[in-house]
């Protein structure tokens, strides 16, 4: 369902047929990349948290390998990462673990792009589902994700 969400999604801008279907699992980032024959950092790995002083939920779009540094993400948004628990990210996002993506969201779900991804020409986010992806620039996936704007909340990629 979630994978037909977002193909709709992009049929409206004329991209669905660029949306990859995997025979095998693209659930977790190396995965991802044996899937695709790609190195694991151009993976665009989305990350969800809850933000429990706005009330918020968020996603951060980061390299595949980029790892959340708790420090710069309490300078960013004021208080630690709480990732979400498993059993509410379909509820809050729309997306099942594994296929979790900035596509097809609800309205109030913030999405942000960290630094990490910015040394790739094109990345490859997930689609809905643990077997999918598409191949977007950095401009692209900037638009289509509504980003609200770039974080530096990640470490162990430069």
């Amino acid at each position: 369902m979630s994978l037909q969400k977002v193909k709709e999604y992009f049929a409206q801008y004329g991209m669905a047929e660029r949306i990859i279907v995997f025979d095998v699992s693209s659930a977790t980032v190396e995965l991802a990349a044996q899937a695709l024959g790609c190195a694991p950092e151009r993976i665009a790995k989305t990350l969800s948290f809850q933000l429990k002083k706005a009330d918020k939920t968020i996603l951060i779009v980061a390299a595949g390998d980029a790892k959340v540094d708790n420090t710069k993400f309490k300078q960013t948004f004021h208080e630690r990462a709480l990732m979400l628990k498993v059993d509410t990210v379909v509820e809050k996002v729309g997306h099942p673990i594994g296929g979790v993506c900035p596509f097809a969201i609800p309205s109030d779900v913030l999405v942000y792009l960290d630094e990490s991804l910015k040394r790739f020409e094109t990345v490859f986010p997930a689609c809905g589902d643990s077997n999918s992806a598409i191949e977007l620039t950095i401009p692209e996936l900037e638009t289509y994700a509504n980003t609200q704007h770039w974080v530096d909340v990640c470490n162990n990629w430069a």
